[in-house]
């Protein structure tokens, strides 16, 4: 069959103005990203680990590459690429740029080109919030929150969304980065948020502590014996900051994914490489325990790590259920492809 009497095929096109038209919901973020961690834990994806590629030596950035499906209701495969070049704060840029593209499962035809800068922040942070969800104590009143750019916002928004912190602690390197993400925090929250001088100040005896440095090196930051027992731990910055022992003392690690778990970069790469945690030592993956097959946490005192990595199934759901919204908002631009 020949192009000019195929049926055509048109993509939809959302860029960022777009996406921030939609005005989705903290919750319409965090329950798209459940539904994939369900789909997920029952089976009904397909993911591949992630790639990365290096485009050259002496660069401080690379690009990550993920792939995936999701059935279900879902039923779109995607790949999303992301440019992850941490120095881009001083041009005033993210330090992200990322597009996802969706593909109909059935015959291979694209079906969407989304800016998926937004994407990548909403759904790691929905990943983080979730994560909690699960596995923080009840009614945790510490958050200590190590990061200020990139994902960290959407961390410490959904997770408020889900909890009432008595206390909410953010550090990062530069003292005007940490300044600036309290100050939007506090706009946007309508909450006083605690800006620390030190990793110890912001993590000691917090109930939830996420480290999502952006670290240019392996760095053992977090102290292990700063950890409070009974508390969640959720490091994830591509950089290790955690030190080895830090495994030693958890009675559950569960990740996202674990064929995310081997691959050059990652907050636990020392410890797979080490063989402190192995798919044997794992207790679950997230989608697991949300789907209802493990448990998560089962008392007070268990001390438990999450890890996750980043999935490409976050990514479609949340492209997803953004595109079934810009359509019912007659947001975005229709394109003939084929």
């Amino acid at each position: 069959m020949t192009p000019e009497n195929s049926p055509p095929v048109y993509l939809d096109y959302l860029n960022r103005y777009d996406i921030e038209a939609l005005g989705i919901t903290d919750d319409e973020i965090l329950n798209s990203i459940e539904q994939a961690l369900i789909a997920q834990g029952r089976g009904e994806t397909e993911i591949e680990p992630r790639t990365h590629i290096r485009p050259r030596v002496g660069v401080e950035g690379h690009f990550n590459v993920l792939r995936g499906w999701i059935g279900d209701k879902i039923d779109s495969a995607g790949v999303k690429v992301v440019g992850d070049f941490v120095p881009n704060y001083q041009q005033n840029r993210p330090s992200e740029y990322g597009i996802l593209t969706l593909f109909d499962p059935h015959m291979g035809a694209p079906k969407a080109i989304i800016d998926a800068t937004g994407i990548t922040e909403m759904r790691t942070g929905a990943i983080t919030a979730l994560g909690a969800k699960y596995l923080a104590p009840k009614e945790p009143k510490i958050l200590g929150h190590i990061g200020a750019r990139g994902t960290a916002y959407w961390n410490v928004r959904l997770l408020c969304h889900l909890f009432d912190f008595d206390e909410v602690r953010i550090h990062s390197r530069r003292p005007e980065s940490r300044e600036a993400f309290a100050a939007k925090l506090e706009a946007d929250l309508g909450r006083k948020i605690i800006v620390t001088d030190s990793w110890e100040s912001c993590l000691r005896d917090a109930d939830i502590i996420v480290e999502a440095s952006r670290l240019p090196e392996p760095m053992p930051l977090l102290k292990t014996e700063w950890i409070k027992p009974g508390s969640l731990v959720i490091p994830y910055g591509t950089m290790s900051a955690v030190e080895l022992n830090l495994t030693d003392i958890m009675n559950k690690v569960v990740m996202d994914d674990w064929g995310q778990a081997y691959g050059v970069f990652g907050a636990l790469r020392a410890h797979v490489d080490s063989g402190k945690l192995s798919a044997e030592t794992l207790h679950a993956e997230l989608g697991q325990i949300t789907a209802g097959l493990k448990p998560g946490r089962e008392n007070k005192e268990e001390t438990i790590l999450f890890w996750h990595r980043g999935l490409s199934l976050s990514d479609i759901a949340l492209g997803h259920a953004m595109l079934q919204k810009a359509k019912s908002m007659n947001i975005g631009q229709r394109l003939r492809f084929y």
